[in-house]
């Protein structure tokens, strides 16, 4: 079976579930070679905190037959505690995680969007992220500190996306053709965010490619 199971469960999915969780809810349930995290009726209720490249595979398998709902978690508030002896301070993150987000994962399986049985919820939270520091790491990124776990504060706002329209409504007022460049200055985003949006968008058919502007890809809504 292919699933988190409780023994392996980290806090903020475990929190994350306990948060979504309905009296009826059955939860690690074996089904079509997987453990589903929570089962309400007919509904499949995926709780992922990471990325969804390893989840194209089983999304693909159960959405033929099943609804599925996966809940995905995006930080617009992050504490980071250093967890060191005498205990130190936490700090606020200055990165801000912004609904703009759901698009680097969707990126990994755009085909999968516009099927009916398939529903996105994001869940915009406050979390702490937990850090230890690794010696074998002190020369890599954050000069060897790691997560060791991410903790739910708070659920501060939820979105569903069921469709490709309901994706397509995260642009801001572009004009008739647009660049990744104006999606990027006009939803004050990273270009990188907006040029994930746009292949993304593009996938799902619900915007098109016009021409160029330059070396930049010039779009419009499609029809």
């Amino acid at each position: 079976m292919s699933g988190v199971g409780t023994l392996n469960e980290k806090s903020l999915h475990a929190q994350l579930k306990d948060w979504y969780a309905q009296p009826g809810d059955r939860f690690e349930v074996p089904l079509d070679g997987y453990v589903i995290d929570m089962v309400r009726g007919d509904q499949l209720i995926e709780i992922q905190t990471r990325n969804f490249s390893a989840m194209k595979v089983k999304l693909d398998r159960l959405t033929r037959d099943h609804q599925v709902t996966v809940v995905y978690p995006i930080a617009v508030t992050k504490w980071l505690n250093k967890l060191t002896d005498p205990p130190t301070n936490r700090r606020r993150s200055p990165k801000r995680g912004h609904i703009f987000d759901i698009f680097g994962e969707v990126v990994y399986l755009p085909h999968l969007i516009d099927r009916p049985n398939l529903c996105i919820e994001v869940v915009l939270i406050e979390e702490q992220e937990d850090r230890v520091f690794d010696a074998k790491r002190e020369r890599r990124r954050r000069r060897g500190w790691v997560t060791q776990e991410r903790h739910l504060l708070e659920v501060q706002e939820t979105q569903r996306f069921s469709s490709a329209a309901d994706y397509l409504r995260l642009l801001p007022d572009m004009p008739a053709e647009f660049t990744t460049a104006m999606i990027s200055d006009l939803g004050s985003v990273s270009r990188r965010s907006a040029q994930q949006a746009a292949y993304c968008l593009r996938k799902m058919g619900v915007i098109a490619m016009t021409g160029k502007d330059g070396n930049s890809v010039v779009y419009r809504v499609a029809e």
